[in-house]
């Protein structure tokens, strides 16, 4: 049952013209953004205010996940979508129907989402590695300075999959689909980092930034931080922050899923 579970929610996504759509997107993201900090970062004077500061592995990870921030977006995206098109079109229905245990429908696609993120994540790295590595290696900079790259490529997929159940748990939580995509894209893109940046001024404030979602996303790839006042969380740190986050809404949604009525 779990497999054909599974196999369904994968079905659901690659029978239709949203995931080459989403995939050129992210694709093109990556490009783009490792091309515009491969330039910024070897252009740039060590130690100069206004330019990128850290190790060399911190900006060989910058370039290679500059585009990030829009990639996990467009997963989180998915993620609201799974569950959002359901509600929508009325096939949750038919969904909890096929699959009666609705843990065994919800756990299908949370499993069908991190697998979803990381083939994203590959996707994001194809253009970002081949185009960074070569703008890099073309000024004389070395693509792969250290081992910890290499790492933050891996883990670079698991962001893209916990992101996307970030956006299963808030598609359940606000069953309305555009509803929960213009809060989500707004947390995401506009309030988060206003929040963080009006928080890194203050003392107290600067302690909490490293917390939330996206600053915890910088910290896992390594990237360095963007203001001096904070500090950044480790890498194992900041996956466990955004495990958590993804790991609350998810279950939060799931028990919704469990005790609401579906007609």
């Amino acid at each position: 049952m779990m497999t054909r579970a599974i196999k369904s929610e994968f079905r659901k996504l690659f029978t239709t013209r949203l995931w080459w759509g989403m995939a050129i997107g992210i694709f093109l993201a990556g490009a783009a953004m490792a091309a515009l900090f491969a330039f910024v970062v070897t252009a740039s004077t060590p130690g100069a205010e206004g330019t990128p500061q850290g190790t060399k592995s911190q900006m060989a990870n910058l370039v290679y996940t500059g585009g990030l921030s829009m990639a996990y977006v467009l997963t989180m995206t998915i993620g609201v979508l799974s569950i959002g098109q359901e509600y929508r079109h009325q096939t949750i229905t038919s969904t909890l129907l096929a699959v009666p245990r609705r843990a065994t429908a919800m756990i299908a696609k949370v499993i069908s989402l991190l697998g979803i993120g990381a083939f994203y994540g590959i996707i994001s790295l194809i253009g970002s590695v081949a185009v960074g590595a070569s703008i890099l290696a073309s000024k004389g900079f070395s693509p792969f300075p250290g081992g910890d790259v290499f790492r933050t490529l891996a883990l670079s997929l698991l962001v893209l999959g916990l992101w996307a159940l970030i956006g299963l748990g808030a598609g359940i939580l606000m069953k309305n689909q555009v509803t929960a995509l213009l809060v989500m894209i707004g947390a995401a893109w506009i309030v988060e980092p206003l929040a963080s940046l009006g928080l890194s001024f203050v003392s107290w404030g600067s302690k909490v930034v490293p917390y939330l979602p996206s600053a915890a996303t910088s910290a896992i790839v390594n990237q360095p931080s963007q203001s001096p006042t904070v500090h950044q969380l480790s890498w194992w740190a900041g996956a466990l922050v955004l495990i958590g986050y993804a790991a609350v809404l998810t279950i939060l949604g799931m028990i919704r899923v469990q005790r609401s009525d579906v007609s």
